[in-house]
């Protein structure tokens, strides 16, 4: 994310808009004051809005002088995301390597990520692996056999990365998730910023998520989820600046009145060519490497892409494009397509170079030597026996997911999600008083839980927020409500299709950034719009804090639960709001 100066600003040199000569202030020697029509709007501010900023009477009261107000105001866009990055990061890894226990999935993903940097391809571990991992602090020696795993390699890898520079223990192998759900903080700041043009509303929305506990618990597991997050989260914050970049272009390419302003104009905003785009090529890379974490990206890319082709529908249509489909069909697609779709799929295809690149006689990648062996001959014998094996790999996987549905504890149903209707407790002990944290005087066995809760009241509101959002968009038209829209569907509404499919709450942490953006619009409506009177937005803005601070209330109150302490066991009890939270 850039500047504010340097994001928005098309027009430096010229005068401010209220200095600029205007149609209204020629005509007052004749006596005229009329009021000014709709389209005397300089387009390219439609275009490019710019950012708000802090009133001036804030600094004077806070005592403030001007010129340090002036440098505050330029460096708060990095100021404000990055104070709010810092708490979420001492948050996050504050303890990581508590508990010291495998947890949850991450039997599966620490010791797959430790094979995967050293052997490229997934190994087939003992059953009791995880106590000599425990025991030896990772000083174990790698099995020879592949092992059939059913996710793509990039989260492995990126976990795997964590245990190569510290290890392979909880620390290590929980060290990336916690970084990448620290800078997903920092993302939504920007995003936020961006989004809403308005900074305070950009570390809003990064605060909510930062005392989130389900983004608190997932950055600090070592499981795909939140790293599957975090690159679709980049994915939209890189096409969110693309959209910048482009109408940034088509402002430019605009032509100017005898005033100064910038007119809509149909040639200009028919044929005006946007470059090469590189921020949506960069968009295409962070979705190959989503869908290279877990294929559910595949909907992301699906609707993500979406979005942008309407994005640029919306840009020329504004700059004065009376048939913008076809405009956009003709001067954005084809590149569009191109630095989307076949960049995901390449960096799909190269995330399992290791597996590609190991052995053909049958001690490489599970499936590796399939082409050669019981898959030789056939219809598609012409291309390359790694292409064939991995389609027969890839086959086999999606008949695994698709007729996954041996129960589980603690699936859940998609409809139960935003209102936390069953979490998923990653790890469970009962100490006994005077042990592991457990109080001497507790009286009985305490509870020691990791539990993955979204923060109760951030998710209950996000449920009025998503209402908000909808009408925002259906019947005020507000693009930036689309947006945060297509995030929550993207994440969401696929996971409808599998009602018998084992699936599990903590999917949801995919879109879990957008519903802190939904509630950041909705808190700013209750503020106000800036041209409100004082009292509306004093009275909008306490309820707000009050809101916000109960939430931050509810993350405290939950603490515990996230990290693992030890509490008596009627303090849990007190915690567990829903018996299906048992």
């Amino acid at each position: 994310m850039t500047s504010t100066a340097s994001s928005t600003d098309t027009r430096q040199g010229q005068a401010p808009l209220d200095q600029r000569p205007s149609w209204q202030q020629r005509l007052r020697r004749f006596g005229y004051q009329g009021q000014p029509r709709s389209d005397a709007r300089d387009v390219r501010d439609r275009l490019v809005p710019p950012y708000t900023e802090p009133s001036p009477r804030l600094w004077a009261a806070l005592g403030v002088p001007h010129k340090l107000a002036g440098r505050l105001v330029r460096w708060s866009g990095w100021i404000g995301p990055l104070l709010v990055t810092l708490l979420a990061g001492v948050l996050r890894f504050w303890n990581l390597g508590s508990p010291r226990a495998v947890i949850f999935d991450e039997t599966y993903y620490a010791k797959d990520a430790w094979a995967l940097v050293h052997r490229g391809f997934e190994l087939n571990w003992d059953k009791n692996a995880n106590d000599l991992v425990l025991s030896s602090g990772g000083n174990v020696t790698l099995p020879t056999d592949a092992a059939y795993v059913v996710h793509p390699p990039v989260g492995k890898y990126v976990i795997g990365l964590g245990e190569l520079m510290f290890g392979f223990d909880p620390f290590g192998w929980r060290f990336m998730t916690a970084l990448l759900g620290t800078l997903s903080v920092l993302l939504l700041c920007r995003i936020g910023r961006r989004l809403f043009r308005s900074t305070f509303l950009g570390c809003l929305a990064g605060a909510l998520m930062a005392v989130d506990g389900l983004h608190f618990v997932m950055s600090r597991t070592a499981l795909l989820d939140s790293v599957l997050m975090f690159f679709v989260l980049a994915a939209f914050g890189c096409l969110l600046v693309d959209r910048d970049r482009a109408r940034e272009k088509l402002a430019a390419a605009l032509p100017l009145d005898e005033d100064g302003r910038a007119r809509p104009d149909r040639h200009a905003a028919e044929t005006a060519r946007l470059g090469w785009r590189p921020w949506r090529w960069a968009a295409g890379l962070m979705l190959g490497l989503a869908i290279g974490t877990k294929w559910n990206g595949l909907y992301i890319l699906a609707a993500f892409c979406l979005m942008a082709v309407l994005w640029d529908v919306g840009s020329r249509r504004v700059a004065g494009a009376r048939h913008p489909y076809g405009a956009v069909l003709k001067r954005d697609t084809g590149l569009a397509f191109l630095a989307t779709v076949p960049v995901a799929l390449l960096t799909y295809v190269l995330s399992w170079t290791g597996w590609i690149l190991s052995a053909t006689n049958g001690s490489g990648g599970y499936f590796r030597n399939w082409a050669a062996t019981s898959g030789k001959g056939g219809t598609w014998s012409f291309l390359p026996d790694w292409l064939r094996s991995l389609w027969h790999y890839e086959h086999q996987v999606y008949e695994f997911h698709v007729g996954l549905s041996s129960p589980h504890t603690y699936q859940s149903n998609p409809w139960s999600w935003l209102v936390l209707g069953r979490p998923v407790s990653y790890f469970y002990e009962s100490p006994a008083p005077g042990k592991d944290g457990c109080p001497a005087d507790a009286g009985e066995k305490c509870a020691r839980e990791v539990l993955a809760l979204g923060t109760p009241l951030l998710w209950w509101v996000a449920c009025f927020a998503v209402l908000y959002v909808l009408w925002r968009w259906f019947f005020r038209r507000d693009w930036r409500a689309g947006a945060i829209a297509c995030g929550i569907a993207a994440g969401y509404l696929p996971w409808f299709m599998y009602q018998e499919r084992t699936i599990f709450f903590f999917y949801a942490v995919v879109f879990l950034p957008f519903l802190c953006l939904a509630v950041a619009m909705l808190l700013g409506a209750i503020i106000g719009p800036p041209r409100s009177t004082d009292t509306r937005r004093v009275a909008g803005a306490t309820a707000a804090g009050v809101l916000v601070l109960l939430i931050t209330w509810n993350f405290i109150y939950f603490w515990p639960l996230y990290t693992g302490q030890a509490i008596p066991i009627d303090d849990w009890r007190s915690r567990m709001w829903l018996d299906t939270w048992v």
